[in-house]
């Protein structure tokens, strides 16, 4: 069976002057001429990916893209029409990532993650939706170090990351303590992985290698953004703590206690003051 948007081995069925046909007595796909590898006869096998060309005619070519059905993959953007953004993936005809597919608008130069999906028209189109194409997986161990991309954010959920662009990820909104955005590539900590093979992921460090940070980050915000006094000590409300630092109220105060320690901040009743060196 041919199948669009995968890469598969063909059987040469028969020969023309414009090209070779692929495939078996019943289902047929066109190899064009100026891809047909040189020595090729009737019989022989060869990978191709088969798609739909500029004239939506069924088509095979020894040229591999860079995405396929069922595996989502970054790719650039060359252009937006009034229809939607046309994709760079590796084959003369571009992709198109229509508007209603688009979780965020993109320009030329971008690059977004994608998949692959078969439109009414039987074409093959771009869609930023990639949920339903990500896989499971028991690849990964706790606090391990990850990469992904955003690919959605729910208030009351969190942020969906595809980690390592194919398997599902979730950013807790309460681990969440920063503005991210749909379409960013982020590093994240791996805090769980599920029974269903999906995984729970921070962007902290554990607790005490975040605390270094922290406390680092907390000293340089309060001497250079308020100028050398917080308007508030540790007891603060958590919101504003977040709002500020990025931080729940805990790491705040661990970070805190450990610049006290070290003789770099003090405490007043409602502020926290640098201490000259």
């Amino acid at each position: 069976m041919i199948e669009v948007g995968r890469r598969q081995r063909l059987n040469v069925v028969k020969e023309t002057d414009f090209g070779i046909y692929l495939g078996d007595e019943t289902e047929r796909v066109l190899l064009p001429k100026k891809q047909v590898p040189e020595g090729t006869q009737i019989g022989d096998e060869l990978e191709v990916f088969v798609y739909r060309d500029s004239s939506d005619r069924l088509i095979s070519t020894t040229r591999m893209p860079l995405i396929e059905m069922g595996s989502p993959a970054r790719l650039a953007v060359k252009d937006v029409t009034t229809i939607g953004a046309f994709l760079d993936w590796g084959l003369e005809k571009d992709l198109l990532l229509p508007f209603k597919e688009q979780t965020r608008r993109v320009g030329p130069g971008e690059t977004c993650l994608v998949a692959l999906y078969v439109d009414k028209s039987g074409r093959l189109c771009a869609t930023m939706d990639v949920y339903d194409y990500l896989e499971t997986t028991d690849g990964y161990e706790k606090d391990e170090e990850v990469s992904g991309t955003v690919y959605d954010i729910r208030e009351n959920l969190g942020a969906f990351v595809a980690v390592d662009d194919k398997y599902f990820g979730l950013i807790p909104h309460s681990e969440i303590y920063k503005d991210l955005k749909i379409g960013e590539v982020i590093n994240a900590r791996v805090m769980e992985v599920r029974e269903d093979g999906k995984l729970n992921l921070s962007t902290r460090k554990k607790a005490y290698l975040q605390m270094e940070d922290d406390a680092q980050a907390i000293y340089e915000k309060i001497s250079q953004e308020f100028g050398g006094v917080l308007p508030y000590n540790d007891k603060a409300a958590p919101e504003v703590i977040r709002k500020d630092f990025g931080m729940s109220k805990n790491e705040f105060k661990r970070a805190v206690g450990k610049l006290l320690k070290e003789g770099r901040i003090s405490i007043e009743e409602n502020s926290i003051g640098i201490r000259e060196e």
